[in-house]
């Protein structure tokens, strides 16, 4: 069966033209009711949609402005140092200890290579003045390699009680086991794989920035542990 339509019925003779009438003057009335009194009440919140609206304006603002100095620090960063990961991946062990030495003065890190035989899971230390003490522990790979959970292990039971670092971070140029990088976040080890040393080394992000390490050196996870 086909369906109906709906039809609306003209009203037929005076009593039902004047009943539609008055219908339609009761919806004018009532909208024009409702349309005056949003008007009293824009009227009475206007001081306050105002400082809504300066308040977006200044977000807003201060955001693109934020963003345009990341952009300038980011290029002046670049302008310093620039790797890219062909040429990462062209490097052996100790010039990737190099490398990431190189890019954390970049950053403004006073880094230093400190990697070896018993090295104790830190090939670079920086210390810095408002962020603390970092440890880098670097894995440099054959394109593809992944770095375990053993190595965050390593770096985790070294880095309170041997180096006294308030940030511990595992670098490599190819990735890590997804129990690794969950194991890391658990426990506080930052890890930087290969779309991250991409951001850091390629397009100039600061590493503290990449990683959100903060400045609170005397709330930090390894001095507190160690």
């Amino acid at each position: 069966m086909g369906r109906k339509r709906l039809r609306v019925r003209r009203p037929r003779g005076l009593p039902e033209v004047l009943s539609a009438a008055v219908v339609a003057l009761a919806v004018l009335f009532l909208a024009f009711q409702m349309a005056a009194a949003a008007v009293r009440a824009l009227k009475d919140a206007w001081p306050f949609l105002l400082a809504l609206v300066l308040l977006a304006g200044a977000i807003g603002a201060w955001q693109i402005a934020r963003t345009m100095q990341r952009r300038r620090s980011d290029a002046e960063r670049l302008a310093t140092l620039r790797i890219t990961l062909a040429e990462f991946d062209a490097m052996d062990d100790r010039q990737f200890e190099h490398a990431l030495r190189d890019l954390l003065i970049r950053d403004g890190w006073p880094a230093r290579r400190v990697g070896g035989s018993g090295d104790q899971a830190a090939d670079v230390i920086s210390d810095h003045t408002h962020r603390g003490r970092i440890v880098v522990q670097a894995k440099h790979t054959r394109v593809g390699g992944k770095v375990g959970s053993s190595v965050m292990y390593a770096v985790k039971g070294t880095a309170g009680p041997a180096h006294r670092a308030d940030h511990a971070v595992v670098v490599t140029n190819g990735t890590f086991t997804r129990d690794a990088m969950a194991w890391g976040d658990r426990h506080g080890v930052h890890w930087v794989d290969r779309d991250r040393l991409r951001s850091w080394a390629e397009k100039g992000t600061a590493l503290h920035e990449l990683l959100a390490l903060s400045a609170r050196t005397r709330r930090a996870r390894f001095r507190r542990a160690a």
